[in-house]
C-alpha cells in the first residue's frame, strides 16, 4: 500500500502554544509510519510557518532555529505544502492534515477555514463547530436550546469596562459571590479568575479583557469536575468519564500544567445515572455545535444534589501525557496509536454521504 503524506500542525499564536508543542509530539509518535510519511509544520508565536525537521527538535525546543519557511496553500489544485528555501518554492503534496493546535488562531475555525479552502482532508471539527465551541458565550447560547443545565451567566464586552460600576451592578443584580470570570475565547483556563467580592470582580474583569473583548461572569457551581471524550464522524460515541482533582482552588492553567499535585481519576464513582447523563449530554452538545472527529465535554456534578451541569466543550483537547482525552479512550481499550489512526481515518469521511 502506497504511503499517504500527513502534515501535523502545531504551535500557533495562542496562549496554549507550549501545550500544543507537547500534544504534537504525542500525536506524531503515535502515527503509524508504515502507513504515513509525516511532515511536521510548526507555527511560531509570531505566526511564522515552518517545516520542522524532526520531533526531537520540538522536544528540545530548537525547531524555530532549524526549520525553514513553509505554508499550506489554499489552492485546491495544489493541495500542497509550499516549502520556501534558497529563493525557490517546492511543493509537497499532502493527503491529510492533523491540526494539533489549541486555542485562538488554531482551534477557533481559522485554520479549519484555510484547510477547507485547500480541499485537503483534515482531522477534527470544521469551521462552525470550532468557532462556536471556542467562544464560550456562543456555546452557552446553543446549549440553552438543548435543555441541558449550565451555569447562569452575565455577558460583558470589554468596552463596557469604561463604565465599570454599571457592569458590576449588572453582575451583582444577577449573581451572588463568588463568581468566575472567563474570557469568552481562551483555552487552558487562561485569564480565568474567581471573585469573592466586588474588588476581585473588577480585577478579574480587567484581567480577562487582556485575553478577549467578550467576557463571561458565571455563577460558581460547587461540585466535582467531570470530563467526557467524544469520538466519531457521522457515527458518534462517548467514552466513560474522568474526574479532575485540582491542586488549586480551581483548575486554572497553572494547576493543570505546572502543579504535580493536580490529578485525574478515570471512572470515578458517581451516583446512579450520572455518568449515563453526562455521556448523553456530551453527544447531544457535540452534535448541536456540528462537531466532527473529536471533542472533550466538561461538566460539574453538584456536591449536594448530584445535578449534572455543563461547563464547556473543547474541539481539540490536549493530547499530552496528562491529558484526559487519550486516557479516557485508553480506558475503553483504544490505545493512543489506534486512537490517532481512527481520527486520521475520520478525516477522509467528512464529506461522505
Amino acid at each position: 500500500m502506497e504511503k499517504k503524506t500527513i502534515a501535523v500542525l502545531f504551535g500557533g499564536r495562542s496562549s496554549e502554544h507550549e501545550v500544543s508543542c507537547v500534544s504534537a509530539t504525542t500525536v506524531i509518535k503515535n502515527i503509524n509510519q508504515e502507513y504515513y510519511n509525516i511532515v511536521i509544520v510548526g507555527i511560531t508565536k509570531e505566526g511564522k510557518w515552518m517545516l520542522v525537521p524532526s520531533v526531537d527538535s520540538i522536544e528540545d525546543n530548537t525547531w524555530e532555529s532549524v526549520g525553514i519557511s513553509a505554508v499550506i496553500s489554499p489552492d485546491r489544485e495544489q493541495q500542497a505544502l509550499l516549502i520556501m528555501e534558497n529563493n525557490k518554492v517546492k511543493q509537497c503534496k499532502l493527503d491529510v492534515v492533523f491540526p494539533v493546535l489549541h486555542g485562538l488562531n488554531g482551534e477557533d475555525g481559522t485554520v479549519q477555514g484555510l484547510l477547507e479552502l485547500s480541499g485537503i482532508p483534515y482531522v477534527g471539527c470544521g469551521v462552525l463547530a470550532s468557532a462556536v465551541s471556542m467562544d464560550k458565550l456562543y456555546t452557552k447560547i446553543i446549549v440553552d436550546t438543548l435543555g441541558v443545565r449550565q451555569a447562569r451567566y452575565v455577558a460583558v464586552n470589554a468596552r463596557e469596562l469604561n463604565q465599570m460600576m454599571e457592569v458590576v451592578k449588572r453582575v451583582e443584580d444577577t449573581l451572588s459571590y463568588p463568581v468566575f470570570i472567563k474570557p469568552s475565547n481562551a483555552g487552558s483556563s487562561k485569564g480565568v479568575s474567581k471573585a469573592h467580592n466586588r474588588e476581585e470582580l473588577m480585577e478579574g474583569l480587567t484581567g480577562a479583557a487582556e485575553h478577549d473583548h467578550k467576557i463571561l461572569v458565571e455563577e460558581t457551581i460547587v461540585g466535582r469536575e467531570i470530563e467526557c471524550a467524544v469520538l466519531g464522524g457521522h457515527e458518534v460515541r462517548a467514552s466513560g468519564v474522568g474526574e479532575i482533582l485540582a491542586a488549586a482552588e480551581f483548575y486554572d492553567y497553572d494547576a493543570k500544567y505546572n502543579n504535580a499535585e493536580s490529578r485525574t481519576v478515570i471512572s470515578p464513582k458517581l451516583a446512579d445515572g450520572v455518568e449515563a447523563q453526562i455521556r448523553e449530554d456530551a453527544v447531544k452538545i457535540f452534535k448541536a455545535v456540528d462537531g466532527f472527529g473529536l471533542a472533550r465535554a466538561d461538566f460539574f456534578v453538584t456536591k449536594d444534589t448530584n445535578e449534572v451541569v455543563f461547563n464547556e466543550i473543547n474541539t481539540l483537547p490536549g493530547f499530552t501525557a496528562i491529558s484526559m482525552y487519550p486516557m479516557l479512550w485508553e480506558a475503553k481499550g483504544i490505545a493512543k496509536q489506534q486512537l490517532v489512526e481512527k481520527l486520521i481515518q475520520s478525516a477522509f469521511t467528512r464529506n461522505s454521504k
